[in-house]
């Protein structure tokens, strides 16, 4: 029992995406597999033994354990999938996987950091190319930390993606090809209305890119890391040990710890509140959305107040 393996990997893919996962990185390690297998004169999955798919993984040497696993973790998953559809027999092989010891936590901003980061975008001058590029990436900046939008999500927004009648953002094609509404208060509603005044002027039509700088095409999101970058190093904002450098998905990070610290001052329930903020941020359960929620000091206080007056009335009942 075994198939051509270019064709499995292609029915796999089609299988990934049918559930509304992109597999684009996947696709990229399947394909080195291909290419790999080839070399060996091997087409079929009969040929995927344990000894050559570790030639395979000895042959990409990756510095970071986190990419590593990644390449252990699809050719697992693969296989898996493989002998689950019975194209192939089971294949003793387990990929080791690396101890992540090189992650860092994501650097949180708080309103202070943030409220520096939107006046240093909104100052930016402009370019000869790049017309508003202070309110343009004033804006971004700010859907990324007050909604949590991936930063590919603020990108891809249209001017007729925003509903200033019931203050709602449509992000289409999130990840996992998911699309959803996005609820906005009055400060970002100010906001976008300047944006979309500042369009409108420009002659700026319905299918239109929200951000763009010459009307046509939509900024794009490695220009926006770029100019966050470079603004992040001029700000210099001291980087807690143990912490990673800030990059733009940490705005995403902070809107989610900082989320969950308002509900504990509130006094709602935040585990209850887990599914809804997935929801909000486009997670496909609310095991994606806890990979955000960074334990900090601020949590952590909260966390043990609310414990302390919940065992209270236990600690306080007086010995018979």
């Amino acid at each position: 029992m075994s198939a051509n393996l270019a064709s499995t990997v292609a029915d796999f893919l089609a299988y990934k995406r049918a559930l509304g996962r992109k597999y684009l990185s996947e696709e990229a390690t399947l394909d080195l597999l291909i290419d790999f297998t080839e070399e060996h004169a091997v087409t079929d999955l009969a040929g995927l033994t344990p000894g050559l798919l570790d030639e395979f993984v000895a042959s990409r040497p990756r510095e970071r354990s986190r990419s590593f696993n990644h390449l252990i973790g699809v050719t697992s998953t693969f296989l898996a999938w493989a002998i689950a559809q019975q194209r192939m027999d089971a294949v003793q092989w387990q990929g080791k996987r690396r101890q992540e010891t090189d992650r860092r936590l994501p650097f949180l901003f708080d309103p202070n950091q943030a409220r520096q980061l939107l006046n240093a975008a909104a100052a930016l001058p402009d370019y000869s190319r790049g017309r508003g590029r202070g309110p343009t990436y004033h804006a971004i900046f700010a859907l990324c930390y007050g909604l949590g939008l991936r930063v590919g999500e603020a990108c891809n927004l249209r001017l007729e993606d925003i509903d200033t009648v019931k203050q709602l953002l449509i992000v289409h094609g999130g990840k996992f090809g998911k699309s959803r509404l996005v609820p906005y208060g009055p400060r970002i509603g100010e906001l976008l209305a300047l944006q979309l005044q500042r369009r409108n002027e420009k002659g700026g039509t319905g299918p239109d890119p929200l951000f763009t700088f010459d009307g046509r095409h939509s900024v794009t999101s490695c220009g926006v890391s770029e100019t966050f970058r470079h603004l992040t190093e001029e700000l210099a904002f001291p980087v807690p040990a143990g912490t990673s450098a800030p990059r733009l998905h940490c705005l995403r990070h902070s809107f989610a710890v900082g989320c969950l610290l308002r509900w504990y001052r509130e006094g709602l329930d935040p585990s209850a509140m887990l599914i809804q903020l997935s929801t909000f941020m486009g997670h496909v359960s609310p095991a994606s959305t806890a990979v955000y929620v960074t334990i900090t000091p601020e949590l952590l206080s909260e966390a043990s107040r609310r414990f302390e007056a919940f065992a209270k009335p236990v600690w306080s009942e007086e010995k018979p």
